[in-house]
């Protein structure tokens, strides 16, 4: 990845920081543009996988619209010049006050969550004299074999409408007269690599827009989510996700009217592989049971997936070559046994000063970063090519 070829840049660097591949970003982004104009399809940026502005700048130049999970990203991407016609609005809890702004910047749709959330943005659509376009998220319950931390459509997750409700949703929708039903929305999970589960997904998609309208609905998009998967383990020989196949699958196992859109979320998979978290090695030690530790001026305020998911990254010694191969625990900085990024790993020997790289921190790494312990916020470096 980019930082393997810039060491002598970073040394002048300070660190912690997150080092953005531009070049990698804009080849990421005109992949999935290509492969989802082949059928038509239209993809929002799920902004919470990364809202850094010159990322998301770079976004909003091919065109995609975006998928929020609060009022601030709401606000925020107008604020980043995104056409509200293209936003969509999810999040499995939405504040008065979050769904009055959005009702009245006129967004393309609320992801609908639960009948209550249904009355509630009727109720406040009416208060500002505007009937709100809706689309209603049910839960599929579709197993997406991913974290269970990251799965979000299956039968006991918070998330989405019972489709065991929709008899009893569908003789209540009739009564809301500020509210109009667009569309339906499923999201079954994050970081997905077993592809059949996207068609086990369409096969269940299939069955409830028939349901709905056979019932007289007029569905003018399906929204299926996001979820595909990128490589944490080998990104230097797969930096950009399969696009192709992942929106093939939809296109050969989706059975929906030919004038019903097709929407898309995605976050990791455009942003993931770009980013690359850049620290430096305070101490090494032994420690008693004879492991080796490596000890990193970044630990999990910036960088928390590991300790959250026990997630693996990919770990590179920038300043090892040539040196004999030794097993290490790498952790961080917090008083958390948890601020670990990898054990058993093995490394060219690490020495006080040297670089190291975990890749694929594009998504959900400096957007969930956090103060704890004081730490100042981590820093971002976007790289061009030359």
């Amino acid at each position: 990845m980019l930082s393997s070829q810039i060491i002598s840049y970073l040394r002048t660097e300070r660190t912690p920081l997150y080092l953005y591949d531009m070049d990698l970003l804009r080849r990421t982004l005109q992949s999935a543009t290509a492969a989802s104009a082949q059928y038509g399809y239209k993809v929002h940026y799920a902004l919470k996988a990364n809202f850094d502005p010159v990322i998301v700048d770079c976004i909003r130049e091919y065109g995609f619209g975006t998928d929020c999970v609060s009022g601030n990203e709401v606000r925020y991407s107008i604020e980043c010049g995104f056409d509200p016609s293209q936003v969509v609005y999810a999040g499995v809890g939405k504040t008065d006050e979050e769904i009055e702004f959005a009702v009245r910047q006129g967004i393309f749709a609320f992801n609908c969550e639960s009948r209550q959330e249904l009355q509630v943005i009727n109720h406040i659509a009416g208060q500002v004299g505007t009937v709100a376009n809706v689309a209603l998220r049910l839960n599929p319950d579709v197993d997406p074999m991913t974290h269970t931390h990251i799965s979000t459509g299956q039968a006991d997750s918070k998330f989405g409408i019972s489709y065991k409700e929709i008899d009893q949703l569908a003789a209540e929708t009739g009564t809301l007269n500020n509210i109009r039903i667009t569309g339906i929305h499923f999201h079954i999970g994050s970081q997905i690599t077993e592809m059949r589960v996207f068609e086990y997904l369409c096969r269940r998609v299939n069955t409830l827009y028939e349901w709905f309208t056979d019932r007289g609905y007029e569905l003018s998009h399906v929204n299926l989510g996001g979820g595909l998967g990128i490589d944490y383990d080998d990104p230097d020989n797969n930096p950009v996700p399969a696009f192709g196949e992942y929106f093939d699958i939809f296109a050969r196992n989706l059975r929906v009217g030919s004038a019903t859109e097709i929407h898309f979320e995605l976050g990791r998979s455009l942003v993931g592989q770009c980013g690359e978290f850049i620290s430096r090695v305070l101490f090494t030690k032994v420690n008693s049971a004879g492991k080796n530790v490596a000890l990193l001026d970044g630990s999990m305020t910036e960088l928390i997936r590991p300790a959250l998911y026990q997630a693996r990254h990919a770990i590179e010694n920038l300043d090892g070559s040539g040196r004999p191969q030794a097993e290490y625990t790498i952790g961080g900085t917090v008083c958390e046994s948890s601020d670990t990024f990898a054990r058993n790993l093995s490394l060219p020997e690490l020495q006080r000063g040297d670089l190291v790289s975990i890749k694929t921190a594009g998504a959900y790494g400096a957007a969930m970063a956090s103060r704890y312990n004081m730490h100042d916020l981590p820093r971002a470096v976007y790289w061009e090519g030359e």
